[in-house]
């Protein structure tokens, strides 16, 4: 498929991820937090390894500020890497408090295979790529957490009030946190403008693979999945 300006290539990402998008929006941990129903222990592994799994992926914002082509650029991953260290990891942070889990467990938390594998992907993709190939790796999981955040505020509306997890959802859902991934759409569609179809084949590639990571990374909690041995 072309990308013709009938469809801009973020369209076609969306389009293609659809699919496994509904499956991360439906997964039973996504949708118990949604309605307040998940566990303070399950939402308390999620916790710990989500830190660790937003420690590498601040790392790819900084791996932005050097890959970037302007000041503009530079100074905008400069900005979002740290909206999300000292913003949405400092949510983390409150969250694990209240939890009984401090800053020093957070940070030596001990990443699962399913996060090792996940964050690994997308260093590997990124210190080896494009600008290009560093965006379609860091999108998914800044525009999806997105579309769950509004989607859990419309779903429970006013029962929200009752929610252990309102904040979390108040926060993914509020119009700061999706300026992030509206950015990186717009930046993304520049850097793609006549861009040979080889190459967006393998930014797709890397989109669609970080988004099936989320939907193992949803599961990994819900099952508390750890090292076997």
């Amino acid at each position: 498929m072309e990308n013709t300006k009938l469809e801009t290539f973020s369209n076609r990402l969306h389009e293609r991820a659809k699919g496994i998008w509904k499956r991360n929006h439906t997964h039973p941990f996504v949708q118990a937090i949604g309605d307040g129903t998940l566990s303070e222990k399950k939402f308390a592994y999620y916790l710990k390894q989500d830190y660790i799994y937003l420690m590498d992926y601040s790392k790819l914002f900084a791996l932005g500020v050097i890959k970037a082509h302007n000041l503009e650029t530079m100074a905008k991953f400069a900005s979002i890497l740290n909206e999300t260290l000292q913003v949405e990891m400092d949510i983390h942070r409150h969250y694990a408090l209240e939890f009984g889990i401090s800053s020093i467990e957070l940070e030596n938390t001990e990443p699962t295979p399913t996060t090792l594998a996940y964050t690994g992907y997308m260093l590997n993709a990124a210190q080896n790529g494009t600008l290009a190939d560093l965006i379609a790796c860091l999108l998914p999981c800044a525009w999806d957490y997105y579309e769950i955040g509004l989607l859990l505020k419309e779903q429970n509306g006013e029962a929200l009030e009752n929610n252990r997890y309102a904040d979390w959802i108040k926060s993914y859902s509020s119009p700061e946190f999706g300026e992030a991934h509206k950015w990186l759409i717009a930046l993304l569609e520049e850097l793609t403008e006549g861009m040979p179809e080889k190459e967006l084949l393998r930014l797709e590639k890397h989109f669609l693979v970080t988004s099936r990571y989320e939907y193992l990374f949803w599961d990994m909690v819900q099952n508390e999945q750890d090292w076997p041995l």
